[in-house]
């Protein structure tokens, strides 16, 4: 049933509900420190929302959907889903919270606040045609070759952790992070592209097909270069390497997402034609166990559309 709601609201939104994290957490059973809330409603047959909560190393997240038939003013499906993911998180313990919520607006600043919650990081989702004119390439693209499974991973986690050191989802990853994303339907080892000089990964690009949806979206899914590579062009070379692959596999609409404060790279992505389709917000703030927050006595309006974003 819950996957039903989902597919729903990706309907709905033309966006996946769960980010890759949550989904594998939601069909593998969920980690330590993972629960899920369904709502339902007197003389509905269905869950009328969902909500996730997952415990990671040092911050818990929270991702949420309410029915699309169900996202009406006054609405409390929303909130009463929040508050209950933070009642749980506060009998845990408390700690650091993320919300992600995609195309976010003032309701879903009101239902984020009604637990404490306050805006953090945005992330754009940017889209452009693809295949890309021929003079932005400046030159040849890098040469790439597929990415062997079985072989490459453990070289190619070296590079993803020292490129994303910083970043709170896509660094730290292990093995076993690794091997969830292949074992995933979607994945092509042809479409994850990497880039050797002297026989070591000096950067990537690994991309995703979305065929459901309208138009089918072709992603730049993680991409990076290695910290000893970087200042040569080669993430620009890399990303027209990624769209060129997506081109080729017939999609005509290229999306990468990229946090809003990562000025560098939305540069980047501008001059190569991306414009900004929606924006996605994270709210965070730190929840007290002695403290644990309620539904207000006035609900606010109907949630923005479920969370699910993420940088790459």
């Amino acid at each position: 049933m819950v996957n039903e709601l989902l597919a729903a609201a990706a309907v709905a939104d033309d966006h996946a509900p769960l980010d890759d994290h949550a989904w594998l957490d939601l069909v593998q059973g969920g980690r330590v420190g993972f629960a899920a809330l369904i709502a339902i409603e007197e003389g509905h047959p269905h869950p009328v929302g969902y909500a996730q909560v997952t415990r990671g190393n040092e911050s818990w997240a929270i991702e949420y959907v309410v029915d699309p038939h169900h996202r009406v003013p006054g609405s409390v499906v929303g909130p009463e889903l929040l508050a209950e993911a933070g009642r749980l998180i506060c009998e845990q313990g408390g700690g650091h919270v993320h919300l992600w919520v995609s195309r976010s607006g003032p309701a879903s600043d009101r239902v984020a606040a009604s637990i404490g919650l306050r805006p953090g990081r945005a992330l754009y989702q940017m889209r452009r045609p693809i295949p890309v004119e021929a003079e932005l390439a400046r030159g040849p693209l890098p040469q790439t070759r597929a990415f062997v499974p079985g072989r490459d991973e453990e070289a190619w986690l070296e590079v993803n952790n020292r490129a994303f050191e910083w970043h709170p989802e896509q660094g730290g990853w292990d093995l076993a992070t690794l091997k969830e994303r292949e074992a995933e339907p979607w994945f092509d080892p042809e479409g994850f592209l990497v880039h050797e000089e002297g026989g070591k990964i000096a950067g990537f690009c690994w991309t995703k097909v979305h065929p459901d949806h309208d138009p089918a979206l072709g992603e730049i899914y993680v991409i990076a270069v290695d910290p000893a590579a970087t200042g040569r062009g080669l993430g620009r070379g890399l990303t027209l390497a990624g769209l060129d692959h997506l081109a080729h596999r017939g999609l005509r609409t290229g999306m990468l997402y990229c946090d809003a404060a990562n000025t560098k790279a939305v540069k980047l992505y501008v001059d190569l034609g991306f414009v900004v389709n929606h924006i996605d917000q994270a709210y965070v703030g730190d929840l007290s166990p002695a403290s644990p927050p309620g539904v207000p006595a006035d609900p606010p309006g109907v949630p923005a559309s479920p969370p699910g974003a993420r940088e790459r």
